[in-house]
């Protein structure tokens, strides 16, 4: 699969949260909140799934929340999606946990209508 924007943004973003530049930090940050906020569905779980595999502790918290929220919105009736996004935001609770349950619930309402 090609190297997307979306992925280069965020090793950067990685790296330097990584280092100790703030301006290195700011910057980084800036090009992955542009890049994700246009970035189709597929190309965020990919870039999650990719980094998670790798590291899943490599992305700041809040650039995943970020992700998998816009990934939901794109999606809102992805089961799959809104579980995945439930089982990371499980991953670094308790702060969110009110959400992943709501996510949760979401894809159990939508499965329910289904069967």
């Amino acid at each position: 699969m090609p190297v997307h924007d979306l992925e280069v943004a965020a090793r950067k973003l990685i790296a330097a949260s990584q280092e100790g530049d703030p301006n290195d930090k700011v910057g980084a940050m800036r090009t992955f909140v542009e890049r994700v906020t246009f970035a189709p569905a597929d190309e965020i779980l990919f870039v999650l799934r990719e980094i998670a595999a790798e590291d899943w502790m490599a992305m700041p918290p809040w650039a995943r929340n970020l992700a998998f929220r816009l990934a939901c919105l794109q999606r809102p009736t992805d089961v799959d999606i809104l579980r995945e996004a439930a089982a990371d935001l499980l991953s670094f609770g308790p702060d969110w946990d009110v959400y992943a349950y709501e996510l949760q619930s979401q894809a159990d309402r939508i499965e329910n209508r289904a069967d």
